[in-house]
């Protein structure tokens, strides 16, 4: 889809969702049915994100229980580098926006809903990558009320998109 993108050009509520080395099978599998369930266009998988297929090119039985199907419905691709696929989306006019707690966040129901439109979620422990955080063209928080600090990753994502789309 980006390479057939031109600068500035919009399509009618285009997103993707970029995945910046998340850890867990699981949270992966979460993040193809809530992409599914809400139209995601495509998802890049960097870094060390799992795919649903291993290394000898077969379906990943781990991760294709908690998608039940959608990553045979969601395009992805994989993709080593998360700064290049960020620069890439850029560079064909999509608006980048990160989910993650920054000094320089936003409330996530206020985010700058520009079409097309990259989201950028990071790894369980770290986050996104602060190289990456300075590449994007907003980064957006969930608030958080009670003691803990943060959301499971697929749980954040779901809420996430779900205002976004």
């Amino acid at each position: 889809m980006v390479d057939n993108m031109k600068k500035g050009q919009s399509t009618k509520k285009e997103v993707v969702v970029v995945l910046d080395s998340i850890r867990s099978v699981f949270n992966v599998g979460s993040m193809f049915r809530t992409s599914d369930a809400v139209g995601v266009s495509k998802l890049y998988l960097c870094g060390t994100t799992p795919s649903p297929l291993d290394r000898f090119n077969r379906s990943r039985p781990d991760l294709a229980k908690v998608a039940l199907g959608a990553e045979k419905n969601v395009p992805w691709e994989y993709v080593d580098n998360t700064i290049k696929i960020i620069k890439k989306l850029k560079k064909a006019g999509y608006f980048v926006v990160a989910i993650e707690q920054a000094k320089e966040s936003v409330d996530y129901r206020k985010i700058s809903k520009k079409f097309p439109l990259a989201v950028v979620m990071g790894n369980e422990v770290d986050g996104v990558d602060k190289k990456v955080l300075k590449l994007v063209d907003e980064v957006a928080e969930i608030p958080m009320r009670g003691d803990k600090e943060s959301l499971n990753v697929g749980v954040a994502y779901g809420i996430a998109i779900y205002n976004i789309l």
